[in-house]
């Protein structure tokens, strides 16, 4: 059986070092090649013309590039593209890509498939199908067409970013270092819905803003909509939080996705302002795209900017995000499993 050819794309400097160490070659070549795959953004070894001609033929008689355009995209009305990257064993992923007058966001998937389960995200209805190398993450990002246009980067598409722990912290390191595409990490957030020991790894190890899915701040209300509740309450995530000193630059964001007669209640504001207090934070109201074979709905207008006003009212930063893409199915995961369906 032929051996399967690893990628260059998506190591660090360090692992490229134990790269160029293994094939005997000089140890600045690692640089030399972090440069050539992140900076000068080549598709192939052949095009790193620093190199001596043994070094790539060393390189290409073990590795690839490993980069792959969209298979597919779809385009809104309002501008938005929702992207589909070809991932493990013929699944796909989704990518969006988000333009705005002076914002060009990009949301990334993390995994194939989801194993949260949460009632409203039609990703879990895949079930988990695998962790996305921190190469895969990042292609995502360099083989898009509109590359060059972002400004922002927000892991939440597909997955939960902190059950693919090593793969996400990689692809920051890579993001953000200086050998590598040098973004500020202010450009970036990464949303989850509170694996505490994972998101305590990333608050220490990364500068990058955190967003945490709270959608009710009532854990047995929390536990019915996202069973991750069982294993880590919201009380632990709130304390954990509480707990790491959060510099002046850093944003921590609480993702609240609104559904009809369900989590806009005045109960529901003096709770999310008691739970809250001395966090500093922003709340962004979600609007509810509805999904198939879940029970929940999506509220009016008129609802969502009451919820808002209360909430601002208890002085809580409260914004309610722009619905985009609603033509191409929007909810993350639909166009993906449309996709996977045979016919």
């Amino acid at each position: 059986m032929e051996e399967k050819r690893d990628v260059l794309f998506g190591k660090t400097l360090k692992q490229l070092e134990e790269v160029v160490k293994k094939l005997g070659l000089p140890r600045f070549t690692a640089a030399q090649i972090a440069d050539w795959l992140y900076k000068k953004e080549v598709t192939s070894i052949e095009e790193m013309s620093n190199l001596s001609r043994d070094a790539r033929g060393k390189l290409a008689a073990r590795f690839d590039v490993g980069l792959s355009g969209p298979a597919k995209v779809q385009v809104s009305v309002d501008g938005t593209k929702k992207y589909l990257f070809r991932a493990l064993n013929g699944k796909f992923i989704e990518t969006a890509y988000i333009p705005e007058r002076k914002r060009h966001t990009l949301c990334v998937s993390s995994q194939v498939g989801c194993k949260m389960g949460c009632l409203f995200c039609f990703t879990a209805k895949q079930g988990f199908q695998g962790n996305l190398s921190a190469g895969e993450i990042l292609n995502q990002i360099r083989s898009l067409p509109e590359s060059d246009l972002l400004t922002n980067i927000v892991y939440m598409g597909m997955g939960e970013p902190f059950d693919n722990l090593d793969g996400v912290m990689q692809s920051l390191e890579i993001l953000t270092a200086d050998f590598g595409f040098a973004m500020s990490p202010k450009r970036i957030t990464v949303s989850t819905i509170g694996i505490v020991p994972a998101m305590k790894v990333f608050l220490e190890q990364s500068t990058c803003h955190l967003a945490v899915s709270l959608h009710s701040p009532f854990e047995e209300e929390r536990r019915r909509l996202m069973p991750i509740e069982h294993v880590y309450s919201l009380n632990d995530v709130l304390e954990a939080i509480r707990s790491f000193p959060l510099g002046k630059q850093r944003r921590i964001s609480f993702e609240y996705i609104v559904f009809k007669d369900l989590n806009h209640s005045p109960k529901h504001v003096k709770e999310l302002a008691r739970i809250l207090n001395g966090i500093r934070c922003r709340i962004n109201l979600l609007r509810f795209h509805p999904v198939p074979g879940t029970p929940l709905n999506a509220p009016d207008e008129e609802t969502l900017v009451t919820f808002k006003t209360a909430l601002e009212s208890k002085g809580l930063v409260t914004t309610i995000r722009k619905s985009r893409g609603q033509d191409i199915y929007a909810a993350c995961g639909l166009l993906s499993t449309k996709e996977q369906q045979p016919g």
